[in-house]
């Protein structure tokens, strides 16, 4: 009898212990649960953006603040100072006075690219944009680790499944090496392309070629052209303190097509707002002038979405999608 009672209490054992194995493995994540599907990723961008100290706000200009609040709540992947990120020429002190307490909250996500001010201003100039190097650091020019003057200014580098290039559009400054074909940054740009033929591809940087006058901007038009070669999507770029959207369209001839490629012109980033033309340029699908903000882009495998992001108390938007080439 006693051998009996011990077997049954060896089997309500087993039974027990086999209860709770198949509980703790029910509540295991599954191989899918583990790998739990992450969004694809999103970044933000806008160039023109830090007034010079003291960098007050005002009705219409410095709002670099109230821009660098949409980047803190937007959860982005990456951030894009679209050139001239602070003002009048980038002079180390002025960084570290303004665009370091509002975009620079989200430096360890930044990639930049120079502008003009950069280097030189009405009133004043900074040889090498030293400053512009010297505060982002390796970030502003990967492929020369401690460089932090007359850098290249141009790199590239994934995000998802994109390719992303930034490129340098100060041409004639010392360490640039120009931006046509025979140059050292047309000649990367090109091998870079090469070197990622099956990638959706995003292009950033500072002066535009299509212009909100009208007309294109012949130093430009390389980029433009190669990029659209090599099937890239589109290229942001700021300069120009407005938003604008134009239809893809063919470097060479400005007409619209379907393959052709997009350029989003936001140069919103807060420093300050310049008069629309009056006369839309051709194959403008879409512009703003007077509202900051910042243009955030999901990058989808096979396409992306755009949606253009006010400051608080604004309400101008504008949002689409388009497939990859």
């Amino acid at each position: 009898m006693g051998g009996l009672k011990v077997m049954r209490k060896s089997v309500l054992a087993l039974l027990l212990t086999a209860c709770l194995s198949a509980a703790f493995l029910v509540g295991l994540p599954s191989p899918q649960r583990a790998a739990a599907v992450e969004p694809d990723p999103v970044i933000a961008a806008a160039g023109d953006i830090a007034c010079p100290p003291p960098g007050t706000a005002t009705v219409k200009a410095c709002h670099q603040a109230a821009t660098a609040n949409l980047l803190t709540s937007g959860g982005y992947t990456a951030v894009l100072p679209i050139g001239d990120p602070q003002y009048n020429c980038g002079e180390l002190s002025a960084f570290n006075a303004v665009y370091d307490p509002t975009w620079g909250r989200v430096k360890s996500i930044t990639k930049p690219v120079v502008g003009d001010n950069e280097y030189v201003g009405s009133t004043c100039s900074t040889p090498g944009a030293a400053g512009y190097y010297t505060y982002f650091g390796d970030a502003a020019s990967p492929q020369e680790p401690g460089c932090r003057s007359a850098c290249k200014g141009y790199y590239s580098y994934d995000v998802g499944s994109w390719h992303i290039v930034a490129l340098n559009s100060e041409c004639t400054q010392v360490g640039v090496g120009g931006c046509n074909g025979t140059t050292p940054q047309g000649k990367w740009l090109k091998a870079d392309l090469a070197a990622h033929p099956a990638q959706c591809t995003l292009a950033y940087w500072h002066r535009p070629f299509w212009l909100d006058q009208g007309g294109s901007r012949s130093t430009m038009k390389y980029f433009a052209k190669t990029l659209y070669a090599a099937g890239a999507e589109l290229f942001l770029v700021g300069h120009a303190h407005l938003y604008q959207r134009f239809a893809p369209m063919n470097p060479d001839t400005s007409v619209a097509e379907p393959n052709g490629i997009r350029q989003f012109t936001v140069g919103t980033g807060g420093r300050s707002s310049q008069a629309l033309a009056a006369t839309p340029p051709a194959n403008s699908e879409a512009r703003s002038s007077g509202t900051y903000g910042v243009l955030a882009l999901t990058l989808h495998p096979g396409s992306y979405d755009w949606r253009f992001v006010p400051e608080a108390g604004k309400t101008y938007s504008d949002s689409g999608s388009q497939n990859c080439h």
